[in-house]
């Protein structure tokens, strides 16, 4: 009968990932992901070596509506930024894989070329499908992507729901893709999105080359009417063909105005203060929800409370200040 399989120490997790060994870089995030709580002690301790590495490199959200072509634009764009001497990592962000059983990368096919060079490093959404669940690990692999030398992370998100604000807030720089037709798609699409945008892409425009100036002046004027997230940035648009990749270093190029000009004012890292603060109220407020909801006495009570509820037996105040006053 085969033996188990040995696991590796914190010690040969943290040179593995500060020499950009793979596999243990995967052993790492794979850590991180898991729920048991003797695995995230270990998680926890191993990030804690690594957190004076991490850092450093450019942070970008990718969001887009559907049918966008987000994978082939960051694929396009990761090879690209391969090719200017950059390491590349590309996360997924999808809560809502746990339900559906995939994840928005789903298997490393939709970025073949990217998921096979050797500066690259590709990992879809963690299963657990939970909101808070899916931000924790995304933002603790982050760090080991960062501490392992990636100086590039783009994180690509589903593009509805909650999960755009959640990869705003563990990114510099937010970037919503777009179609030409920008007239229908603005009536289809939440304000919320463009308020997170830092710059706005036009993806398809070799596609859709005579509708591309009305949607340049669409878009303009819809971030016109929005107030700037920052005095000194105002959300420029751009054109681009994921497929051919035309514009792409046009829009790194902005990419890197923006942090040049955040950094010069201080913003950047006021922006990266602010979000570790609002993680740590985030991982609280998720720590206390799973406190409550694992305590035994409630656990007892809840069904029948919720049944007084349901039944209107009772207000919701009194059914949560009951349930407040077991953990007493």
């Amino acid at each position: 009968m085969a033996g188990t399989v040995k696991q590796p120490t914190i010690e040969e997790l943290y040179d593995g990932v500060r020499a950009g060994n793979r596999a243990l870089i995967g052993r790492a995030i794979t850590l991180i992901e898991s729920r048991n709580p003797k695995h995230q002690e270990k998680a926890q301790a191993l990030l804690h070596k690594l957190l004076p590495h991490a850092g450093g490199a450019q942070r970008v959200g990718i969001s887009g509506v559907p049918g966008v072509g987000k994978s082939t634009f960051i694929e396009k764009l990761g090879m690209w930024l391969v090719g200017e001497g950059h390491k590349v990592a590309v996360l997924a962000v999808d809560p809502s894989s746990g339900r559906t059983g995939g994840s928005i990368l789903g298997d490393k096919t939709r970025m073949e070329q990217l998921s096979a060079c050797e500066d690259a490093f590709i990992r879809p959404s963690p299963s657990s499908g939970v909101l808070g669940g899916v931000a924790r690990a995304t933002r603790e692999t982050m760090m080991v992507l960062e501490a392992a030398g990636f100086d590039v992370v783009l994180v690509e998100t589903v593009g509805t729901g909650q999960s755009e604000t959640m990869v705003a807030d563990m990114v510099d720089f937010f970037l919503v893709l777009m179609l030409p037709g920008a007239g229908d798609e603005l009536q289809g699409i939440k304000k919320g999105i463009l308020e997170l945008a830092d710059m706005v892409a036009i993806n398809k425009a070799d596609i859709f080359a005579e509708k591309l100036k009305q949607a340049m002046r669409e878009y303009k004027s819809a971030l016109h009417i929005l107030t700037d997230a920052s005095p000194s940035w105002h959300p420029p648009v751009v054109t681009c063909s994921g497929l051919k990749g035309d514009g792409v270093p046009e829009l790194w190029g902005q990419v890197e105005k923006h942090a040049r000009i955040m950094t010069e004012s201080g913003e950047r890292a006021v922006r990266r203060t602010e979000q570790r603060l609002m993680w740590l109220d985030a991982q609280v407020h998720d720590r206390l929800l799973q406190s409550f909801y694992g305590n035994e006495a409630v656990r007892a009570e809840l069904p029948g409370i919720k049944q007084a509820v349901r039944q209107g037996d009772t207000t919701v105040s009194a059914a949560t200040e009951r349930l407040l006053a077991l953990l007493k």
